[in-house]
């Protein structure tokens, strides 16, 4: 599949979306509005609502139910994205490629920016169609455990708590797997969830996920030793200044790469009950979040 033409086309559908799903940047209070609008499309990847998307077609359900679950996810997202580069989080000035939301509006907005964007993501999955196995609670439980005190939100706090110490490998698993791979996953099981897939999928998907987002992250460390800040589009080597745990701090960098090829293999065997033409994407997509350099 032409990959590069799939993301273009899926990110162009999401910000459509989006756009229409935010309040104006002209909206009252207007200062808020447009610095959650700034942060929203400051040019990210929508990775998360992508796989949302695919995790859809590989359970044979329609684009469309799955794009308010999609869109949800990516106000999730960006929230947590705003929140952690704060003075008090991780202090950076610079996201996807410019000033960081607290640079350009100031502290206070940003944080209430980033609530605004969490609270509208719930509101965004409210006009989501539920399926038949899957009514609204329960997608609205899914995604508020993701984001929620022992997934996202732990994940973080572990992260904060572990700089300056040395990690484990299992305290590190437990931030990756929280801090990273909850909202990955959950990306994953909200697209088969509206298309009403069987308990059996969504056990392959959600296997798919977990191996993914360990991935995701893992990659995401060694290219912060790897790769310039003008590459990533946010400050290099800042998990070494801040004495984060990493996957490269605690294992080095080439076994790093070792477990990173490991679990994306995993996250490809997960998918080996669908049909080879409806996973392609998510197929596709692994191997990108693999091999990225950015």
């Amino acid at each position: 599949m032409n990959l590069k033409a799939y993301l273009r086309s899926r990110q162009l559908e999401i910000d459509r979306t989006l756009d229409r799903y935010l309040p104006k940047a002209n909206s009252k209070p207007a200062t808020l509005h447009k610095a959650m609008r700034y942060s929203l499309f400051a040019g990210g990847k929508r990775l998360r609502p992508i796989l949302c998307l695919a995790a859809a077609e590989a359970c044979r359900g329609s684009i469309r139910n799955a794009l308010p679950l999609a869109c949800a996810l990516e106000c999730i997202h960006t929230y947590s994205l705003v929140h952690d580069d704060l003075p008090s989080m991780d202090d950076d000035d610079f996201r996807r490629g410019r000033p960081t939301c607290h640079k350009v509006f100031g502290d206070g907005v940003a944080v209430l920016a980033g609530d605004a964007l969490l609270t509208v993501a719930f509101e965004i999955v409210s006009k989501a169609r539920p399926a038949p196995r899957y009514d609204m609670a329960t997608l609205l439980r899914e995604i508020a455990i993701a984001a929620g005190s022992q997934k996202l939100i732990a994940g973080q706090v572990a992260d904060l708590e572990a700089e300056g110490r040395k990690a484990s490998r299992e305290q590190l698993r437990y931030i990756h797997e929280n801090k990273t791979a909850a909202i990955l996953t959950a990306s994953v099981r909200l697209g088969a969830m509206s298309a009403n897939a069987d308990s059996k999928k969504l056990s392959a998907i959600t296997n798919f996920g977990r191996g993914l987002g360990l991935a995701f992250q893992i990659i995401d460390d060694i290219l912060d030793v790897t790769q310039t800040s003008e590459m990533l589009g946010k400050s290099a080597g800042k998990d070494i200044a801040a004495k984060k745990a990493t996957y490269p701090a605690v294992i080095g960098l080439e076994k790093s790469r070792v477990e990173a090829r490991r679990l994306t293999r995993k996250a490809h065997d997960a998918l080996s009950s669908f049909r080879s033409d409806d996973a392609e994407p998510l197929h596709a997509l692994a191997n990108y979040l693999l091999e990225r350099e950015y």
